[in-house]
């Protein structure tokens, strides 16, 4: 998923929101703390699983329903904290060169992303297995990350003057393509649950495409609009990979169907039309004499349904996924709301809403998380990488990249508390704790 966090555009005092991989739960900061929701009642209710005072966050992902989250504070931009929420514990930092602009984890790996480079950890221990230097200027911290363990893919942009989509193999260490997406540059990144596909937008803004992961072959281009250029906040799958959601920096949110079975269809014919559809062919006869420019818009997928919201401006995450059986769409905004959608059988139809909640009010069912006191985990605790000054005290060493993109030190873990070193934090990546329990032990 794509992150609202740590943008520079973004006015102080705003709720900041974050989807975790599979659209269970929902991470909300403001000035005075983060929040950890769960959505399987949504519908209804918002059930908080967390909260805690800290200082103003930048960034916060959580993994899974597990009970590991990773955070960049504003006093601290180049510092990740990757903690065990449930013991209010910190399990490790590392710190770096330049400030972090954008944090993607998996059960396999966790992904740091700087202005010029890429660090890649090993989640199950946190050692640097792999750095990509010297990639493009991405001051806006542009990387999508795979969920899948399968097909663990990291994608980031290969150009600043155009759209192209570098495809880099997360667990082989290798790069697998590079997409010519676009003709401008990109503006969102988003890999289908399998990690199979990946949509791409541009800075124009006017077309989405998805693409194989695996070949680079295009499956689908779908035109948002045509009146005018506008800037993709959030490029989503929705998690049975039928849809595809986009939110922009106008007050409308696009969902658009991604028929595959007509495309399996027209490969199994050998992408000839048959007999009896004449509209097909009768399509495909008069786009045979037009421009190439004005053939790409009639064979561009138009919006499957949408959603108009009152203001425009407003930046919003979306995501569409299946709460108690049904589809929803969820879009949590940075003015402190989130909005549940039904999704419509029928297209054009505009979605209805079923529920707003108000993410800056207390609500009546916090899980109360109760510790004996609070302790170090003590995984690789105090790392600095990459040439970052001032390792904080307690740190037990330094975890660089050489230019070859290989680590050239592994961190070392110092223990702290009672726990076996790293044992919680296995557990905690695990995540077979129920979400919200309260317990002393991982």
């Amino acid at each position: 998923m794509m992150s609202l966090l740590g943008r520079t555009d973004v006015d102080a005092g705003e709720v900041f929101v974050n989807f975790n991989q599979n659209i269970t739960s929902l991470a909300v900061a403001t000035s005075g703390g983060y929040s950890l929701y769960s959505l399987g009642s949504v519908d209804s209710t918002l059930d908080k699983i967390y909260h805690t005072k800290s200082d103003e966050l930048l960034l916060i992902e959580r993994l899974f329903e597990s009970s590991l989250v990773a955070i960049v504070s504003q006093s601290a931009p180049r510092k990740l904290k990757v903690c065990h929420f449930k013991k209010q514990s910190e399990i490790c930092n590392y710190s770096y060169a330049n400030s972090i602009l954008a944090v993607k984890l998996n059960r396999e790996r966790l992904i740091v992303c700087l202005e010029e480079s890429l660090y890649i950890h090993n989640i199950q221990d946190m050692k640097v297995v792999h750095t990509i230097r010297d990639t493009p200027c991405n001051p806006q911290g542009l990387c999508a990350l795979s969920s899948s363990s399968e097909h663990c893919y990291l994608a980031y942009p290969g150009s600043v003057t155009a759209g192209e989509v570098q495809i880099f193999d997360a667990i082989n260490l290798h790069a697998k393509t590079m997409i010519p997406a676009h003709d401008t540059p990109l503006a969102a990144l988003a890999f289908s649950p399998s990690g199979t596909e990946i949509a791409t937008a541009s800075e124009r803004g006017t077309v989405i495409r998805v693409f194989s992961s695996q070949d680079g072959s295009r499956l689908f281009e779908l035109r948002r609009g045509l009146k005018r250029c506008v800037s993709i906040v959030s490029l989503s799958f929705s998690t049975c990979a039928e849809y595809l959601v986009s939110s922009s920096n106008t007050e409308t949110v696009h969902i658009f169907r991604l028929d595959r079975s007509a495309t399996e269809t027209a490969e199994g014919h050998g992408g000839k039309q048959s007999s009896d559809d004449w509209m097909g062919f009768l399509s495909k006869t008069v786009t045979s004499y037009l421009p190439t420019q004005v053939t790409d818009v009639f064979s561009q997928g138009r919006a499957f349904a949408s959603v108009t919201l009152s203001e425009a401006g407003v930046r919003r995450m979306c995501a569409i996924t299946t709460i108690q059986k049904q589809l929803r769409l969820l879009i949590a905004s940075q003015d402190g709301y989130l909005y549940v959608y039904s999704i419509p059988a029928v297209e054009g139809a505009e979605c209805q809403l079923i529920k707003r909640h108000d993410l800056r009010m207390e609500d009546h069912y916090a899980m109360d998380i109760k510790v004996d006191s609070p302790q170090t985990l003590g995984l690789n605790s105090g790392v600095s990488i990459g040439g970052a000054a001032g390792i904080p005290p307690g740190g037990a060493g330094s975890a660089g990249g050489s230019s070859d993109g290989k680590s050239t030190a592994a961190a070392t873990a110092s223990s702290g508390g009672g726990d076996k070193p790293g044992g919680s934090y296995a557990s905690a990546v695990k995540g077979d704790e129920p979400a919200g329990g309260a317990s002393n032990s991982a």
